[in-house]
């Protein structure tokens, strides 16, 4: 090689020796020709390393696959409401009810209602029974305890003529006819008593023979008479009185018992 280079030196001049030669004139382009070995340029160390910088940065923040399309936190619940809205779109409509569905839920409906209809009518009825049930017994029995106070008076006259013997109650006799007087007057105070008992729901009550009735009697004590039914009213102390059928005092009374 260096025999080559003296022989064309030597045949072309000086310029043509510093073309071929390894001499600090020669540039990298002509030299790498004359030595037949290909030119590579060579980039600046610092600008490499930023651009492998740069490179980096950019992948370590780049937004990962599908972040792009979710709403951000920022944004607040206008986005994430437009997200599902989006969403909604995509997915396929809901099934249009048919005629048939529509009358069966209408016939439900109506069935329904009409079930509360009558529960309600059932109970305004059954308020309506209770109320009017409590408004007269109210009227009934207000007069009750002023009944009770009564009776007494009516078994003082009943005892007033039973004290008068039989026989001294008859004016015609002329034995003693101021008691005869007095009696008669008793008698008819009793009996409009009474009569006022029964206009307003009083009624006397207990007779001798009467079957006995614990409800409504009350057995003072018991004795054997073969002439009368076992169990039956034999002597009767004082009457009992019922109030529109319920009694506010039951009769005393002593019954037959077997022998």
């Amino acid at each position: 090689m260096m025999r080559r280079t003296a022989i064309l030196a030597a045949r072309h001049g000086p310029r043509c020796r510093n073309a071929f030669t390894h001499t600090p004139t020669t540039t990298p382009a002509l030299y790498h020709a004359a030595t037949a070995t290909p030119f590579v340029p060579r980039r600046p160390a610092g600008l490499a390393n930023a651009r492998r910088t740069l490179s980096s940065k950019s992948e370590d923040t780049a937004p990962p696959e599908g972040a792009a399309d979710a709403p951000k936190a920022e944004d607040g619940p206008a986005a994430a409401a437009d997200a599902d809205a989006a969403a909604d779109d995509g997915a396929p409509p809901a099934a249009e009810p048919t005629e048939a569905d529509k009358i069966s839920e209408l016939e439900e409906e109506l069935r329904r209602m009409k079930d509360q209809y009558v529960r309600s009518l059932a109970e305004q009825e059954n308020t309506r029974r209770i109320a009017k049930r409590d408004v007269e017994s109210a009227r009934q029995y207000a007069v009750s305890s002023f009944a009770k106070s009564l009776l007494t008076t009516s078994d003082n006259l009943e005892r007033a003529m039973t004290a008068v013997p039989e026989e001294l109650r008859d004016k015609s006799s002329g034995d003693n006819p101021v008691l005869a007087s007095l009696y008669e007057g008793i008698q008819l105070t009793e009996e409009g008593l009474t009569k006022a008992f029964k206009k307003n729901g009083l009624v006397k009550f207990g007779e001798v023979g009467d079957v006995f009735d614990p409800n409504s009697h009350e057995a003072m004590y018991e004795y054997p008479d073969p002439e009368k039914e076992a169990g039956s009213v034999g002597q009767v102390m004082s009457k009992g009185f019922l109030l529109h059928g319920r009694v506010i005092r039951p009769a005393e009374v002593g019954v037959v018992k077997k022998t």
